[in-house]
């Protein structure tokens, strides 16, 4: 009896050592104040202060994070969230934007996960806790796969409509342009001015550098950019700025 019993109190105590270390099964945890969480609530703090560009540069999603953010991307809340976005620049452009209507208002879009969505992609690799494989990432790519971000569609739609002149700049490289064009086309983003992707000088540029010196030459050419969405703050951030800009939702990953 004493020899099951030891080897049950053994056991316990390796079970119970594993617990302490993992979030799936540990219901608890405490901050460094002593509040007492559960993993729901240290990933969505995770997330949150990843979209308010208070966590930056990280490589992978936090291990025991990967789950919750996988749901969160497929998830209705990562819908209505996008939506809000969107229903804001609309709001900003019937409200507060003066439009001079002489075909030099401009507004710019970010590509991947701004109007087509790489949700597909990262829910066979892993939703951002894997490195990132660029080989395989733009394989994905050329093959056409994003799907369209609805609610980005229906603001696409209404610049045309006002007459905005609209541009395309992504981190894409040059060699993606065919495939690109045609997945765009094939979600029913159809009617930009320009789109505009990394050429080989631009190698060693990071995004946010890249993306700044396209603005400055799109206001050299005397286009007003009356407003920019993207789902990186490296598409929107650096100078010359945009007299608007706005972050749709994505935690996935960290393009500096």
């Amino acid at each position: 009896m004493a020899k099951k019993f030891g080897i049950f109190f053994t056991l316990f105590c390796i079970l119970s050592t594993s617990c302490l270390g993992d979030w799936n099964i540990l219901s608890q945890h405490k901050t460094n104040s002593g509040l007492k969480i559960s993993l729901k609530n240290y990933c969505e703090s995770w997330r949150m202060n990843v979209e308010l560009h208070n966590i930056r540069d990280y490589v992978v999603v936090p291990q025991e994070c990967v789950a919750y953010i996988g749901k969160y991307m497929t998830s209705t809340q990562y819908k209505v969230d996008s939506e809000r976005t969107i229903n804001e620049c609309i709001l900003y452009l019937s409200t507060n934007c003066i439009l001079e209507n002489d075909g030099k208002d401009a507004w710019i879009f970010d590509i991947d996960d701004t109007l087509l969505s790489s949700v597909p992609y990262y829910k066979k690799n892993g939703f951002g806790g894997n490195k990132l494989n660029v080989t395989s990432l733009e394989d994905w790519m050329s093959q056409g796969k994003g799907t369209a971000v609805e609610h980005s569609l229906k603001l696409f739609n209404h610049l045309k409509g006002l007459g905005v002149k609209i541009f395309l700049v992504s981190s894409r490289r040059e060699h993606l342009r065919s495939a690109t064009v045609d997945n765009l086309v094939k979600v029913d983003f159809y009617g930009w001015n320009s789109l505009i992707l990394r050429d080989q000088e631009d190698e060693c540029k990071n995004a946010q550098t890249f993306k700044a010196e396209i603005r400055s030459k799109l206001i050299s050419q005397g286009y007003r950019i009356v407003g920019i969405i993207g789902d990186q703050w490296s598409s929107i951030e650096g100078l010359p700025s945009a007299k608007r800009s706005f972050k749709l939702p994505n935690p996935m990953y960290y393009v500096a």
